[in-house]
């Protein structure tokens, strides 16, 4: 709880200024708290007389942290085939499990799940426990944290990861109440403290004007969905060599309370955004929709996709499905052209692990700067003209000289 110490205050307000969330104002010449404090600190900071402090609850470790060793991650199966996470979460994890000395495991859920284990072993997975069961056909939160929590809590791993999907979002936290354990969504990075072997999990805060990085002391698993696209896959080695457990649930675990009438497949569009290999994205700095037809024009020269920022979006001249950023899509490809586009962080979470960033902003102070790999400073209207119209004529060259051999 936040308290107010009467007689040191001196009613300068500066506590009320401050508060992001409007929870103290000053009455009668001294500091008064209202319920919607979050215990964010920022009070206790700014008190130059020291009349502000926090006490908090000694926390109460609840289980034996000694008894839980190795990394696991959720390898999501779905439409007949492993998701693009399930890789990336494996990356992650071996260099979490290096660092601790353990094991990584993953956990395959699924019906008719084919050479799916072969495959997570193939990179990165020391062993995958496997259940492979038709009541696992059709996705539903209550069969599936069901049976994970019943492996955890048989095997306890010190940390579990899943993907920051649709289905990782839908029952991870289910997962997590059931253990009484801590969870951190859509982390962005993960490290591990050496002194204690805590989990460091990072993920954009206050609407991704800061990165906060989150820690689970007292409980285990430690749990945190992954934003997809973030971490580096293993490179797949198929010599190498893990053991594949195959599980039997209790069929009562099986059982779920939704009965799954119909799954339709939406058609995506030609070029995927998440997995073109160039992407050309266009911010406000294009200010209207004419302007936007330029970042299209470039990626029908490159053979790329259109992606934008929010600003973008909300200004009607995309559509939603193209939207980059915290809350839009997360994209890695081999180049990312950022047209118009400042920079702001809920942006860059989106976007920053593109192999080459191009930038192209009339304001050399713009922090996307930051992260470009290469940064032209001019006026957008003059500068993407002439890229498209050389690109172009490269390309028509290229096509020339491949007729001509």
């Amino acid at each position: 709880m936040l308290k107010i110490d009467i007689e040191a205050c001196i009613g300068c307000g500066l506590c009320a200024e401050n508060c992001s969330f409007g929870a103290i104002s000053v009455e009668n010449g001294s500091a008064v708290v209202g319920d919607n404090c979050t215990l964010c600190g920022t009070c206790v900071d700014v008190c130059e007389v020291g009349a502000l402090s926090i006490e908090r609850a000694e926390k109460v470790q609840t289980t034996d942290l000694d008894q839980w060793s190795g990394i696991w991650i959720y390898a999501e199966y779905r439409n007949g085939k492993l998701a693009p996470v399930s890789f990336e979460l494996l990356g992650v994890g071996s260099r979490l499990a290096r660092q601790r000395g353990v094991s990584l495991s993953a956990v395959l859920l699924g019906s008719g799940l084919g050479d799916g284990a072969k495959d997570l072993i193939a990179h990165g997975a020391d062993t995958v426990y496997q259940i492979d069961d038709i009541a696992l056909v059709d996705f539903s939160d209550d069969s599936y944290a069901n049976v994970m929590e019943d492996l955890i809590r048989e095997y306890k791993p010190e940390v579990v990861l899943a993907g920051a999907t649709a289905i990782g979002r839908s029952f991870i936290p289910r997962l997590a109440t059931l253990l009484a354990t801590g969870l951190t969504a859509d982390c962005t990075n993960l490290e591990i403290r050496e002194e204690d072997g805590v989990l460091l999990q990072t993920r954009p805060a206050f609407g991704g004007n800061i990165m906060a990085t989150i820690e689970c002391p007292h409980t285990r698993p430690q749990m945190a969905t992954v934003r997809p696209l973030v971490m580096r896959p293993n490179e797949y080695n198929e010599s190498r060599q893990g053991e594949i457990v195959k599980v039997k649930p209790d069929p009562a675990r099986l059982r779920s309370r939704v009965r799954v009438i119909r799954s339709v497949i939406e058609e995506g569009e030609q070029v995927k955004l998440t997995e073109a290999d160039i992407v050309v994205a266009g911010g406000r700095g294009l200010e209207n929709e004419k302007g936007f037809a330029l970042v299209k024009e470039l990626a029908d020269t490159l053979g790329g996709a259109v992606a934008a920022s929010r600003a973008a979006v909300d200004s009607g001249w995309i559509t939603y499905p193209h939207q980059v950023g915290q809350t839009g899509k997360t994209v890695c490809p081999q180049i990312y052209f950022a047209c118009g586009i400042s920079g702001a962080i809920q942006h860059l979470v989106g976007m920053q692990s593109a192999d080459t960033i191009i930038a192209i902003n009339k304001d050399e102070a713009a922090p996307i700067f930051n992260v470009s790999t290469y940064g032209i400073v001019g006026d957008i209207f003059e500068v993407m003209p002439k890229l498209i119209e050389k690109l172009g004529e490269r390309r028509l060259a290229s096509k020339s000289i491949d007729g001509e051999g």
